[in-house]
């Protein structure tokens, strides 16, 4: 077998409202307009596809309290600085990378960690 792409990512959020908010008006994904057969919503982002999926609760394990030492979805900015400052503004709480290197992490509504890279 040989994987030459990644497709999308799935991710399980219980307010559909509030979590079309965070990553459409806050993260500025472009939604698709798509009919689903379930309660959720679909986003583009370049050829990768984020999939919000609603689910009565969402699964948590005991978090790690370094955000990207827990499952995330990675995402490339073209201004970090200006992606913290906005993520800030709409009062989300940021951690950055343990690493040092140029990164953030941020938490959807429903504490799905995302992280936010300069690239």
């Amino acid at each position: 077998m040989q994987i030459t792409q990644s497709l999308h990512t799935a991710i399980l959020v219980t307010d559909l409202e509030q979590a079309e908010n965070f990553y459409g008006q806050v993260l500025g994904l472009s939604k698709i307009n798509r009919t689903l057969k379930y309660p959720g919503a679909w986003y583009q982002v370049g050829d990768y596809q984020i999939h919000l999926i609603v689910a009565p609760d969402v699964p948590t394990e005991k978090p790690n309290e370094k955000w990207g030492r827990n499952p995330h979805v990675a995402f490339s900015v073209a201004d970090l600085e200006a992606a913290k400052q906005e993520l800030l503004n709409q009062n989300y709480p940021i951690q950055a990378s343990a690493s040092g290197r140029a990164a953030i992490f941020v938490k959807d509504p429903d504490g799905n960690v995302i992280e936010i890279s300069q690239g």
